[in-house]
């Protein structure tokens, strides 16, 4: 399986993703944002975390309009999967690949630590190696994670199966950890081949480093 991971300037999980899934035995290529196409027998996109161009204007809102980000949109609209990770989600709500926004958290604070999430559905390719309600470990590191999203919009993502984490303790009970409506943690699209979540599954994927629950995530895509 190929997977690309895009680059941006200002990215810093690019390599950590690489790893992430060249452990599970992917091939996968880094791409640089002026680049204009997507390799043909590319399998999975994903949009790692950082700080795109510094975050400047709005996180994520000068990426999208990377030379790279038109291949992105037409590989999307085209059926082909999408993954992306903390700035990479917030890349995709900016494009519109992904509804809603993201804002910045409601205590106005960076916040880096493990916390716990809770896999709310699981019909989709992503979370296929998972069960609905299983409780993950996993790290955050954000400072615009605080999703948003119409009321409208909400009654969709719900009808529609599309929310895909909430934040939650230990036991899997909500909680409230940066002001996401409802908690939300992740979504996808409608057509669940564009998905995008604030954690990042690739900072855990050894037990050495505290956690591996970010295996059985990345490990749905190469069923």
């Amino acid at each position: 399986m190929h997977v690309v991971v895009l680059q941006f300037p200002g990215t810093n999980c690019e390599y950590d993703t690489k790893y992430a899934f060249e452990k599970l035995g992917a091939k996968v290529t880094i791409i640089w944002h002026e680049e204009t196409s997507i390799p043909e027998d590319t399998k999975l996109i994903v949009l790692p975390g950082g700080f795109s161009y510094g975050d400047y204007l709005r996180s994520g809102a000068l990426a999208k309009h990377a030379p790279i980000m038109d291949a992105v949109k037409v590989y999307a609209n085209n059926g082909g999967y999408v993954l992306g990770i903390c700035n990479g989600f917030q890349i995709l709500t900016e494009t519109e690949l992904l509804p809603g926004a993201l804002k910045r958290n409601d205590n106005l604070h960076f916040i880096s630590k493990y916390h716990h999430i809770k896999v709310v559905n699981n019909d989709n390719k992503f979370l296929q190696e998972l069960q609905i309600g299983d409780i993950l470990n996993i790290p955050i590191a954000h400072h615009d994670g605080n999703f948003y999203i119409d009321e409208a919009g909400l009654e969709d993502l719900k009808n529609n199966n599309q929310v895909l984490f909430q934040y939650c303790d230990k036991d899997g009970n909500n909680q409230i950890l940066n002001g996401s409506i409802e908690q939300i943690a992740g979504i996808c699209n409608k057509t669940k081949n564009v998905f995008g979540l604030m954690p990042h599954p690739e900072r855990a994927m050894e037990i050495l480093l505290g956690c591996d629950d970010g295996v059985k995530m990345l490990l749905g895509f190469l069923k």
